[in-house]
């Protein structure tokens, strides 16, 4: 039996690819698409991307102008806009919700990476849930006899490697996206 050191490593580029997407909807003070990519709408009986309702575009250096294809959604939209704790007051006019972004305060910049920083730490206890998982998997198949004790050892200090290694990438990103939102 071969471990399978590369499924373990997509799993949690996995969970780094979701930590991206999420740092990448908090705010910095500039208008940004992806601030609101990870909004979610209620609409024809599910939860969908608001992408999938809607043209998002940045007419202006800090306005965010959101096209709802089905005028039965507008108040839908924009409630989920509001909802979503961005600090955004959405303006409808017809089926075009228009977003000016305002000035961060020094408050409201400490709130978004305190959720930047509970963001990572979830994407770091997935990551770990990754490697709890694989780490059970090798000792089940040791107690199987399917691996030896020094094959055992040795995928073990591989998935710790490759854990501490993806830890590292997610504090990068989080310290990046830190200092992007603290800047004044």
């Amino acid at each position: 039996m071969e471990f399978n050191q590369k499924k373990v490593e997509d799993k949690m580029l996995k969970s780094v690819d979701v930590l991206k997407k999420e740092l990448s909807g908090l705010r910095t003070g500039r208008a940004s698409v992806g601030l609101l990519e990870p909004i979610q709408v209620d609409a024809y009986g599910s939860k969908v991307p608001l992408t999938q309702v809607s043209a998002i575009s940045v007419p202006e250096s800090r306005m965010l102008a959101v096209q709802v294809w089905d005028n039965s959604l507008i108040s839908v939209v924009e409630n989920a806009i509001r909802t979503a704790n961005l600090g955004l007051n959405p303006m409808t006019e017809g089926n075009l919700i228009r977003l000016p972004i305002p000035d961060l305060t020094e408050e409201r910049r400490k709130e978004i990476a305190k959720l930047a920083s509970k963001y990572s730490e979830d994407t770091k206890i997935s990551v770990r849930n990754v490697r709890r998982d694989a780490m059970d998997y090798l000792k089940e198949s040791e107690k199987n006899k399917e691996i030896s004790k020094d094959e055992l050892f040795q995928y073990s200090d591989q998935i710790q490697k490759l854990t501490d290694k993806i830890i590292l990438l997610i504090d990068e990103l989080f310290y990046e996206k830190e200092k992007d939102i603290l800047q004044i």
